[in-house]
Parts: structure tokens; C-alpha cells; sequence
């Protein structure tokens, strides 16, 4: 029999304040979520209230108590953010308030797909007006997540229907997939606290991904390296925290001031920091004012807060929008996030809602205004876990694992099976491309040696160095490389020392010169030893001053000339029939004055020959003599 994976869930209640959410939670738990003192004496819950509502060998429970007075709503976005059922609580003696339609605003933005109404205080009012409740509360639902939700009256007191709705919600849990467990770890952090003797404590819901006792992590965005020394679900030590807990992490190597609400507890690198990413946002239905073009806005994302500008790129003010808005958000200070993260957006001043959506691509560019933006973005919006990776590799060339998580948002294991298709190539070990971009980069380099070799027909090639530098604008210079050898290695390209060219180019003199170049070489022959200046027998040949350096380099090369120095060259056969000469008539030793009777040269002609001996490795000056080398 197969054993079930544990799954994790935080449910939260939301809804108006005194509606009776902190009542519930206490008559669902048996723990009180009020703790501050000030929370007592105003009877209002101002800070998260956490407590464990259900656990068996299948799935274990929390329940955040979020604050419902205006003032708090940063907190409840900061609580509702993490869970994966909504229990929306509406008082039977006052039925769907302000704050009850924020909250709804919120939950809608943020994606939460699973609710139940708790119509609460039922024992204050008559059955009868409980069933005009119940239709003023279907009317204020309809087109929200809870319209088809299930109905429970409870009321907190005498414990009517609190087993009802407790039931209720580990059946609709029992059936939902939790949160993703595979991925990265993170824990957006929304207390820290200290604990005498342990040190600095954080806790949050864990988006995703597993912690583990002294397990290394950082603090982003900050990126303050910590240790996670002990781990607590709900006061219980616990050797791991799962997604869709409520964690506590008591943390070495960090202080209560270093850290704060907002920060993100992360286990890798794969997630990114930024202040300009593009979303995909909507609006509420009942705009009070108009939301205009680079306006100021306060982001809610995960427990963090941050003031930033909305840029439209097809439009430049909004009063009434009912459809998805493709644009970008500007903060004014860093923040941790990924594609598919939900967030609210509120208007600073005066307070209020103004919208909501998710993250499209955390990396975001500077675009022009116009339709041709919003194209683009919508092709980031709806592409597939394919389209993303080929997206990204489209646009960085070429991409580790680790980089290819963070522009994708998607986890190892999907991008691994991705990158198992034949249009993906890893090479050097650690880096992935696109074959449509090394056959592109081939095509530039082959035509890039194409034209070389035409202008230059009398070099063997370019410089590999110079070659890859000319084109590292675009390209890595690892990927470059790679093309360049794997090219060589399909044979092509060719390289010669440290050249590279076309496999079948072969280095040629000119049409042009061509006769006038074996004119010249017939020349240098008939002269044998006694050669004049190498620059007269261009001149006598009518070979431009342009064409000498490169011209002498290739017949050098070609091994038809020896060039001496920069005066004298001889002919490549006169040259090594003098060597031979010179060899077999001297012993295994000579002097220079010996050298010049066996080849009857003057001094002029003889110090450059025997130094072109000893460059070739033919000789070797040892004092006043030349001694032959195997």
C-alpha cells in the first residue's frame, strides 16, 4: 500500500471588523489569536493571529486570524497572502460591510480560488433575518470566488455550527493539491521576534520548497547569510518546515535589527531581486479617482510594502477597466519575487484599493510606449514552460541551471525535462543554449571568415582572440568558443596555431598579382645567394607598396621565400641547398669565417644567414662559433 505524502495547509479568516473572526478561530482552536495588550483592551486584532486548527496522518492545518479594521489591511494582505482556503466571516446582525468588500477586492487579486461564508453571531438576531442576510450576501458575492461557496451559520459562543464548518473545511482541503514542495524554499517573513537565550526568531507560511534543521539560507533581499538552528510548528520542535506551514526559525548569525517583516528567507540564488518588473494587473469595479500614468502606488507582495510607480504602455489613465492591463511597476526599493507572484495594489493617498494582479516577469526592461510593448508582453504572459526557457535563451544567449530558474520562474525538475529536447545544447559543463543560436552564430562567424578571406586572400586566417573579441558584444565568450571548436571539430573550420578560417580555404596570392608575383619569385631564384633588396624585386615587378608586408608573409609562409630579415629573403630551394652545402662541408662545428668560404657570401649577407639558422633551430650559437642542431 502506497504511503500518501503529508500535505500542509494555512487557511485564513477574513471579513469585517468585529465580524467575529477572532471568536471563530478561538471556538475552531481553542487558542485565543488576540495576544497584544493592546489588542485586549480594544477588542480588535491589530497583528497576525496563528493557530494549529486540524492535523491527522494525511494533512495538517493552520489558521491565520487577519485583521479587519482599514488601518490594518497591510497586515491581512501580509496574512492572506500565504493561504490556501478563505473562511469569509459576515456578522448575521450586520451583514456584507466595507471592509467585507476590500477584503473580497484582495482575495480576488491574490488568486485564492477556495472559500466558505461563516454567517456568524446567528444568536442575535431571528431566523427570518437570517435568511435576508444570506441574500444580501449572494448579491454582494456574485462574480467574486465566493459565489458558489458554501454557506455555514455558526456563532461562536454557544459553539452552533462550529464542528459543521470545521468539517467542511478538511473535506475541501483534503481534496486541493498544497503548495509546491519540490521548488526552492521561501518564507516571506512577517514576525520577528527574540527569544531569551535562542536569539533572533522569524516566522511566516513557507510559499514553497522544505527547511531543515541547520540548513544555510539568506535573508533577501538583504542577502544576509543565516543558519536555521532550530525549527518550530506551532510551539512544536520540528526537524523540517513544509510548504503551507507556519514555521518559526529560530536564526544564528543574525540580529532582531537586521532583520524585519518584508524579508524573505530563501535556501538558493534562483530567485530574483528587483525594482522594475512587468505585471498583469486589474482594477477594482468602483474606481474612486482616476489611476493616471506613472502615478505613486504602495505594492503589497508577499509581507512586504513598498512605494513605487505604475507605467502604462498603452494608455495613460484608467477611471473604469474591467479587462487585464499589461504594464510595468518601478518601486523605489528592492524587493524578492518570481513570475506568477500575486499582489496588491493600493493608493497611497487617499488609502484605498485601486487593484491587483501577478508578476509576469520579475526582469523588466525599459520599453517603448505603443502596441508593439503590449505584444510583446503578452507573448511573456501565456507562454508555456518551453516558450519561457527558449524566451530566456533567446534573449541571454546563453544560460546556467541556477539563471535559467531565476528568468523562468519555474523549478529544476521542469526546466531539466525541458532541456532534454534536441533544440537545447549544454556545453563547457554547466551552461545551456539554443541550437537556433549556435547555427546562427556559425552562419556570422562562417560569413565573418567568408569576407576576411576575400579581402585577404594571402592570410591563413583570423586571429581566434581578435575574432571572438569582435563578436563578444552579443555573445558569451564561452559560447563563442564553443561554436568555434565545435565547428573545427565538424570540420567547418580549420585553425593553424592560433588562426582560424574556412575548412576549405587555402591561402592564395590575387588573381591579380599572380603573374607578377612569379615574375618576381623567377627573379629572386636566378639571383641565388647574392639577392638585392627584397623591396626591389616588388618594385621591379610592379607590386604596390600596399601589398608588400602582407605578400611576403604569405610566400614566407608558403615556404617559397626564407626571409632573412626585414632587407634580404632568399629563395626557398637556393636557401636550403645552401644549408645542405654549408652541412655536409662543415663538421659537427664552424666558424663564421669557415661558413663564408664554403658559400662564398660577404659579411652583408652572411650574419643574417646564419642568424635565420638559428632561428630556425638549425644552429646554435655557442661564443665565436655555430654549432649544429639534429
Amino acid at each position: 500500500m502506497a504511503i500518501l505524502e503529508k500535505r500542509y495547509f494555512t487557511i485564513g479568516m477574513a471579513g469585517h471588523i468585529d465580524h467575529g473572526k477572532t471568536s471563530l478561530t478561538k471556538a475552531l482552536t481553542n487558542v485565543d489569536t488576540d495576544r497584544l495588550k493592546e489588542e485586549k483592551e480594544r477588542q480588535i486584532s491589530i497583528e497576525l493571529g496563528f493557530a494549529p486548527l486540524y492535523e491527522d496522518n494525511e494533512i495538517q492545518i493552520s489558521v491565520i486570524d487577519v485583521p479587519g479594521h482599514e488601518r490594518f489591511i497591510r497586515q491581512m494582505i501580509a496574512g492572506v497572502a500565504g493561504i490556501d482556503l478563505v473562511v469569509l466571516v459576515v456578522a448575521a446582525d450586520e451583514g456584507v460591510m466595507p471592509q467585507t468588500r476590500e477584503h473580497l477586492d484582495i482575495l480576488k487579486f491574490l488568486g485564492v480560488k477556495t472559500g466558505i461564508v461563516a454567517i456568524s453571531k446567528i444568536d442575535r438576531v431571528e431566523e427570518e433575518f437570517i435568511e435576508l442576510v444570506k441574500d444580501d450576501i449572494l448579491e454582494e458575492l456574485t462574480g467574486t470566488v465566493f459565489e458558489d461557496a458554501p454557506f455555514v451559520l455558526v456563532d461562536s459562543l454557544s459553539k452552533k455550527g462550529i464542528g459543521e464548518i470545521k468539517e467542511l473545511i478538511i473535506k475541501s482541503l483534503k481534496g486541493q493539491e498544497m503548495r509546491d514542495a519540490k521548488g526552492a524554499f521561501r518564507l516571506p517573513i512577517d514576525q520577528v521576534f527574540t527569544v531569551k537565550g535562542q536569539g533572533t526568531v522569524v516566522r511566516g507560511t513557507v510559499y514553497e520548497g522544505t527547511v531543515e534543521e541547520g540548513q544555510v539560507l539568506k535573508i533577501m533581499p538583504k542577502g544576509l547569510e543565516v543558519r536555521a538552528r532550530q525549527i518550530q510548528v506551532h510551539h512544536k520542535p520540528a526537524q523540517k518546515g513544509y510548504a503551507g506551514q507556519r514555521t518559526a526559525i529560530n536564526l544564528s548569525g543574525i540580529s532582531k535589527e537586521d532583520v524585519e517583516r518584508g524579508d524573505v528567507l530563501v535556501s538558493s540564488e534562483h530567485f530574483i531581486v528587483t525594482k522594475t518588473f512587468d505585471v498583469a494587473i486589474r482594477m477594482v469595479e468602483d474606481l474612486d479617482h482616476i489611476v493616471k500614468q506613472r502615478m505613486p502606488i504602495k505594492l503589497h507582495i508577499g509581507t512586504t510594502d513598498v512605494m513605487g510607480r505604475i507605467v502604462f504602455f498603452d494608455r495613460n489613465e484608467i477611471l473604469e477597466e474591467n479587462g487585464e492591463i499589461l504594464c510595468q511597476l518601478r518601486l523605489e526599493e528592492e524587493i524578492l519575487t518570481k513570475r506568477g507572484d500575486r499582489f496588491i495594489l493600493r493608493r497611497p493617498s487617499p488609502q484605498e484599493t485601486i487593484g491587483g494582479g501577478w508578476v509576469i516577469d520579475p526582469r523588466g526592461n525599459k520599453y517603448r510606449f505603443g502596441n508593439q510593448t503590449i505584444e510583446e508582453l503578452e507573448k511573456k504572459k501565456v507562454g508555456s514552460p518551453k516558450e519561457r526557457i527558449t524566451a530566456a535563451l533567446i534573449e541571454a544567449k546563453s544560460l546556467p541551471i541556477n539563471e535559467l530558474i531565476q528568468r523562468t520562474s519555474l523549478d529544476e525538475e521542469t526546466i531539466t525535462e525541458h532541456l532534454a529536447a534536441e533544440e537545447f545544447v549544454y556545453y563547457n559543463g554547466k551552461e545551456y543554449s539554443l541550437q537556433l543560436v549556435i547555427n546562427s552564430i556559425e552562419e556570422d562567424i562562417f560569413d565573418r571568415l567568408q569576407d576576411f578571406h576575400q579581402a585577404n586572400s594571402m592570410k591563413i586566417g583570423i586571429n581566434k582572440a581578435m575574432l571572438l573579441q569582435s563578436m563578444q558584444n552579443r555573445f558569451p565568450k564561452a559560447l563563442l568558443d564553443y561554436v568555434v571548436e565545435n565547428g573545427i571539430s565538424n570540420q567547418i573550420f580549420k585553425r593553424k596555431e592560433q588562426f582560424v578560417s574556412l575548412a576549405a580555404f587555402i591561402p592564395h596570392v590575387p588573381k591579380s598579382w599572380a603573374k607578377r608575383t612569379e615574375n618576381m619569385l623567377l627573379e629572386l631564384k636566378k639571383d641565388g645567394l647574392t639577392v638585392r633588396y627584397l623591396k626591389d624585386y616588388f618594385s621591379t615587378a610592379g607590386i604596390p607598396d600596399t601589398i608588400e608586408a602582407d605578400l611576403t608573409h604569405f610566400l614566407d609562409d608558403q615556404e617559397l621565400i626564407v626571409q632573412l630579415d626585414a632587407q634580404f629573403a632568399y629563395d626557398w630551394e637556393v636557401f636550403t641547398a645552401a644549408v645542405d652545402k654549408l652541412r655536409s662541408l662543415t663538421g659537427s662545428e664552424f666558424e663564421v669565417g669557415v661558413a663564408k668560404v664554403v658559400l662564398g657570401l660577404s659579411r652583408k649577407y652572411m650574419i643574417p644567414f646564419l642568424e635565420k639558422l638559428d632561428g630556425l633551430g638549425l644552429t646554435k650559437r655557442v661564443e665565436n662559433k655555430r654549432v649544429w642542431k639534429n
